[in-house]
């Protein structure tokens, strides 16, 4: 026993310093590439070519019918086109929990690929079909594929990764949808696939990276701590950390997750109504609906919305505003790079404080200048500086943090509702901002972004007051720390945290192990 003792003491003081191995390098790669990088590509794909497809739209409409459309019904054709892939998205979210459960992370993110191929096939070809039905079809499709990656792939990645990298690992599934947004913005360029003749291709590129996941994810393995936990195959979780940690010595990762394990044993799964009602995660509950909600209502949308008006204003030509998109783009890129090196000696909490207090100073400034440009001239050089350092502030925090929290927070058996919920309140407030921000702008203008200001001081307050810094602890540490805001004491001389609030109908709250018993 004392031998055994040592090992785990030495692997625990290793466990910090685990560094990022070929293999858990490419798995992530192939995972966000595969699925987070269509979410973003397909979030503006149809942004660029949108003149096109809605002439394709009335085209096809004066081929069956004899005459053209009328512009109401254009109008709402083309709303439905762009509404459908955040409801999508929500009905993906929903599907998350049955899903990972009974297949696995990496068997959920092998059935995604599905929905992305018809769909891509579906689009690519709807054209020469002359149907515009499909394309509409093809958005609630690839809104369920975008629901599913979006919450599937940072769970995924989560779970493969050491407590030392787990927010750097986090973070490229937001690097990825980034990169996703700027390569649709590249491809979509006039001069490239944005025109009468390349929107179809460029709707049907969609499909290419679930090709190569569909052929390259396989070759990897399934997360170790679904195996153990949730498969209670032990010696499969064991070889599979041992390839992602390029080394024999996993007994501390899996000593972890045995812990975790017997916690959970007695309470199983949990559903999401299980997850609302229970008291032991009220708080990690609260949390991420606050942080999704703050991540999405926090206004990014009206920046991007706002931004080809504020450069123009800024004397930028009409033709060349494109090309300004690409850059704010790329802006969003490079910052959500910095986001992957600096999490993991910064930490998550002054991420999430310092993104979303940029985000709100900007807004507040950018009511100003957008009221002030008429007639102060340089006003609308300060709006230009406000949308980038707004694009800064969420591509550090408000984008990437939220769902490295989710997979952080919550432990094995309560993570994939966790996930639902958090996808699910996402999916909601964009659809919700998407629906409501043409009749905010219509009636408050500029004043729109006070708004968008008083969100993000409102989700400031919330995270410096409620969340915790989680960089570089275990799962089990986490709950620990979360266990005293839910009121649960923990017992060390007993090894477990225990709720000594009963339950509605005299049932006891949740036992849940908290240290090692060697």
């Amino acid at each position: 026993m004392k031998l055994k003792g040592k090992k785990h003491e030495s692997s625990d003081n290793n466990d910090g310093s685990k560094g990022m191995t070929l293999t858990l390098a490419l798995v992530a790669l192939i995972s966000a590439f595969g699925a987070s990088f269509q979410y973003g590509y397909n979030v503006s794909v149809i942004n660029s070519p949108a003149p096109f497809m809605q002439e394709f739209y009335n085209q096809t409409y004066y081929y069956r019918n004899g005459e053209y459309m009328s512009s109401e019904f254009q109008t709402l054709l083309w709303s439905l086109t762009v509404s459908m892939f955040p409801l999508g998205g929500l009905f993906g979210s929903l599907m998350v929990w049955p899903l990972v459960n009974n297949c696995g992370r990496k068997g959920t993110l092998l059935i995604n690929n599905i929905f992305s191929i018809v769909a891509a096939v579906l689009m690519g070809t709807s054209e020469i079909a002359k149907t515009f039905e499909v394309i509409i079809l093809s958005r609630v499709i690839m809104g369920i594929y975008a629901g599913l990656a979006s919450n599937v792939v940072p769970m995924f990645l989560g779970e493969l990764s050491p407590k030392n990298l787990r927010g750097a690992i986090g973070v490229v599934p937001q690097l990825f949808i980034t990169v996703g947004i700027l390569s649709a913005q590249i491809l979509g360029l006039n001069s490239i696939l944005g025109n009468a003749a390349g929107w179809p291709i460029l709707l049907g590129l969609t499909g290419i990276p679930s090709l190569l996941q569909i052929l390259l994810l396989p070759l990897f393995p399934e997360s170790p701590r679904y195996l153990l936990i949730q498969k209670g195959n032990e010696e499969q979780a064991r070889q599979a950390l041992q390839r992602l940690r390029g080394c024999d010595d996993v007994y501390d990762e899996i000593e972890e997750m045995r812990r975790e394990d017997e916690s959970e044993k007695k309470e199983g799964q949990f559903s999401v109504l299980s997850l609302f009602t229970f008291r032991g995660l009220r708080w990690q509950l609260i949390s991420i609906i606050v942080m999704m909600m703050g991540q999405q209502l926090s206004g990014i949308n009206a920046v991007f919305y706002y931004a080809d008006r504020i450069f123009q204003s800024a004397g930028v030509d009409t033709n060349s505003v494109q090309y300004v998109t690409v850059s704010i783009g790329a802006i969003n890129v490079v910052m959500t790079l910095l986001a992957v090196f600096i999490i993991e000696s910064l930490g998550r909490r002054i991420l999430l404080l310092a993104g979303f207090g940029l985000c709100c100073l900007s807004c507040a400034v950018l009511t100003l200048a957008l009221n002030l440009q008429n007639t102060v001239t340089w006003m609308s050089y300060i709006s230009i500086v406000c949308v980038i350092v707004y694009i800064i502030g969420h591509a550090i925090g408000a984008s990437p943090i939220p769902s490295v929290l989710i997979t952080e927070m919550f432990l094995q058996s309560s993570r994939p509702a966790a996930f639902m919920v958090g996808g699910s309140v996402h999916w909601l407030s964009n659809f919700t901002v998407g629906l409501l921000f043409l009749y905010m702008e219509a009636g408050l203008g500029p004043y729109s972004f006070l708004i968008f200001c008083a969100i993000c001081l409102a989700t400031i307050i919330y995270i410096f007051i409620v969340v915790p810094e989680t960089k570089n602890k275990t799962f089990m540490e986490i709950n620990r720390i979360m266990a005293k805001r839910n009121k649960v004491e923990i017992q060390e001389d007993k090894d477990e945290l225990k709720d000594f609030h009963t339950a509605p109908g005299g049932q006891a709250g949740k036992t849940v192990s908290s240290s090692s018993e060697l």
